[in-house]
């Protein structure tokens, strides 16, 4: 279930890689950390991608983009992380919380009738929820939202040369004590709900672009 992830201990990606903790095939570390740079602009190819051994998901933001790796899967819940410290927690693939930002989303809880869980391929009407979100630095803590999530029309989305023909939904999500009016958006897969691309605020004033170059994926509900 997609509700608030207890906080990870940060210990080093290598001791990560050695612990056995991870559920999929990594690569070497010394690759690892060569496929990951925030400082500057990225430009995978679907050559690069597939002569890598690893799951790769692109993530960019105002301060620069990454290669983050899969490094853990338990349930729907997947750790994709970057070799100097930054990561990105998806479930369902919604963006439930990150590490090493200017800005970090330290937890999000949802309602028992996630929509997410349920796939967003399912949604035909606007659809809204209640959303708890937890933001750092300045503790800002239990900052309740009201989300809406709206079903637009279907597009074209490229990546690495092939093109997604995708639903896209966009959320508007919004909070009076936090001063948030913010459109988060997706582009799902009509046919099982997988978010190929997404653009999502991890919290008020840090958006991400999250691209799946190589996805872990499994079929949504």
């Amino acid at each position: 279930m997609c509700l608030r992830l207890s906080l990870l201990v940060a210990m080093g990606l290598v001791i990560l890689l050695s612990s056995g903790c991870t559920t999929v095939s990594l690569g070497s570390v010394d690759a690892l950390k060569q496929a990951v740079d925030r400082h500057t602009a990225v430009h995978p190819s679907a050559a690069s991608v597939a002569a890598q051994p690893y799951f790769q998901l692109q993530v960019s933001s105002h301060d620069g983009q990454a290669i983050l790796i899969l490094a853990s899967v338990q349930g729907a819940s997947q750790g994709w992380y970057g070799a100097d410290g930054q990561a990105v927690f998806l479930c369902h693939g919604l963006l439930v919380k990150t590490l090493g930002l200017t800005e970090n989303l330290d937890g999000l809880l949802l309602p028992q009738q996630d929509p997410f869980a349920a796939g967003l391929q399912h949604l035909q009407q606007p659809l809204t929820y209640t959303r708890v979100m937890d933001w750092s630095p300045g503790y800002r803590y239990g900052v309740q939202a009201q989300a809406q999530l709206s079903p637009r029309a279907m597009e074209n989305v490229e990546i690495l040369g092939t093109v997604h023909r995708l639903r896209r939904i966009d959320e508007r999500v919004r909070s009076t004590e936090a001063g948030l009016d913010v459109v988060n958006r997706y582009w799902v897969d009509p046919v099982d709900g997988f978010i190929w691309k997404s653009r999502q605020y991890a919290a008020p004033n840090l958006q991400l672009e999250l691209i799946q170059l190589r996805p872990y994926r499994e079929s949504s509900p």
